[in-house]
């Protein structure tokens, strides 16, 4: 019995680094298509819409900016907080 408790412990310790290990999206670089699969709520027309916004006004600042999108509140930013970024490329 300790060998599979051992076992199961080390597949929960896998499965949550990967999933801790998960890319964010950066907002400033990403496609739409990598902001609709890597934000939740986000669909593929709402990312179209994120890219455009960013087209005709420039880099993100902050996350925070998604408010200025139609459609995005305060419930979608906290939801997508920690998958998202706008960090510049080094």
């Amino acid at each position: 019995m300790p060998t599979i408790t051992r076992l199961l412990a080390l597949c929960l310790a896998l499965v949550a680094g990967a999933v801790g290990a998960a890319e964010t999206v950066n907002l400033n670089t990403a496609s739409a298509d990598a902001i609709a699969a890597g934000m939740v709520g986000i669909g593929p027309a709402k990312a179209r819409e994120i890219v455009e916004y960013r087209q005709k006004n420039g880099p993100f600042k902050t996350v925070d900016d998604l408010r200025q999108i139609k459609g995005i509140g305060e419930k979608t930013l906290e939801k997508n907080r920690d998958r998202i970024s706008t960090a510049a490329a080094h």
